[in-house]
C-alpha cells in the first residue's frame, strides 16, 4: 500500500483528473513513444518515461530504455516524489546519502537493482492543475542538470499533457479514432522531424553535457510550435502543421 509520506494534498482530485482524461489505456501509442524517443536523445541519456501514478501503481505509458517494464508498485517509482511535490526532482547522484534520504527505501533498492543514479523528472500538469504523472530522464551514471536543460524538459512535458488533452477531446467527445490517428501521425511526422535535426546537430557538436545551447534553443522552438498547434487544436478546423 502506499505509504501517506507519498500522498500530494490534492491525492483524490489528482486521481479523479488521471481517470477522467482516460489515459492508463494508452500504452505504447505512436506518438507518447516518439516522445520519450526525442527526449532521451535530446539529452543524450539511455532512458526516459512517460510516467502515470495510479492509487498503487505507476504505469510508463511509453518507455525508452527499461526494457519491457511496463508498471511498478508506486512506492517503488522514483516518479513518485516528483508527483508528491508537484514540481521537477532532480536527482545528480542518487549513490549520495543526501539525495538518498528523500527516497523511500523500496525505491532506493529498485534504483539500485537497475543501476540508476542520475534521475531528473517533471510534472504531467493538467488544465485543472492537477499533476498525473511525470516525464522523466534517467542515467545509469551520475550527471549535472542545468537550468536551461531543466526548462526544455519542462516544455516537452507541457507537449505530453497537452497532447493527453486532445487525445481526450478527439476519443470521448465525438471525433473517433479515426480522427484521432490523424491527429496523432501529424504530431509524429513532427517530432521525427525534429529528432533527425537534433541527430545531425549531435553528429557536428558531439555529446555535450551539459547539453549546448544551441541545441536546447532550437528544441524549444520547434516544442513551442507543437505545443500551440495542440494549444489552438479544439479552435480549429482540422489538424494542420506546426509553423516553421
Amino acid at each position: 500500500m502506499t505509504p501517506d509520506s507519498l500522498l500530494p494534498a490534492d491525492e483524490a482530485a489528482r486521481l479523479r483528473s488521471l481517470h477522467d482524461h482516460a489515459i492508463l489505456s494508452s500504452l505504447h501509442e505512436a506518438v507518447f513513444e516518439e516522445i520519450v524517443r526525442l527526449t532521451a536523445q535530446v539529452f543524450s541519456l539511455p532512458i526516459s518515461l512517460i510516467t502515470l501514478i495510479d492509487a498503487e501503481e505507476a504505469i510508463y505509458i511509453a518507455n525508452q530504455g527499461l526494457g519491457s517494464q511496463e508498471r511498478q508498485p508506486r512506492v517503488e517509482a522514483l516518479c513518485s516524489l516528483a508527483v508528491r511535490e508537484q514540481k521537477a526532482v532532480v536527482f545528480a547522484d542518487l549513490t549520495r546519502a543526501q539525495q538518498q534520504a528523500q527516497l523511500t527505501a523500496e525505491a532506493l533498492e529498485a534504483a539500485r537493482v537497475r543501476n540508476l543514479q542520475f534521475y531528473a523528472g517533471v510534472p504531467l500538469r493538467m488544465p485543472d492543475q492537477r499533476t498525473i504523472g511525470t516525464l522523466c530522464v534517467i542515467d545509469h551514471r551520475p550527471r549535472m542538470f542545468s537550468a536551461a536543460e531543466q526548462q526544455v524538459l519542462e516544455r516537452m512535458s507541457d507537449l505530453v499533457a497537452q497532447t493527453i488533452l486532445v487525445r481526450h477531446y478527439c476519443l470521448l467527445d465525438g471525433l473517433g479514432e479515426a480522427h484521432w490517428q490523424v491527429v496523432q501521425g501529424l504530431l509524429v511526422e513532427e517530432i521525427e522531424e525534429l529528432e533527425a535535426l537534433v541527430r545531425f546537430l549531435v553528429a557536428r557538436l558531439g555529446v555535450q553535457i551539459p547539453v549546448p545551447g544551441e541545441v536546447l534553443n532550437l528544441v524549444m522552438r520547434r516544442l513551442d510550435d507543437m505545443y500551440t498547434l495542440l494549444h489552438d487544436y479544439h479552435l480549429s478546423k482540422g489538424p494542420r502543421r506546426a509553423n516553421r
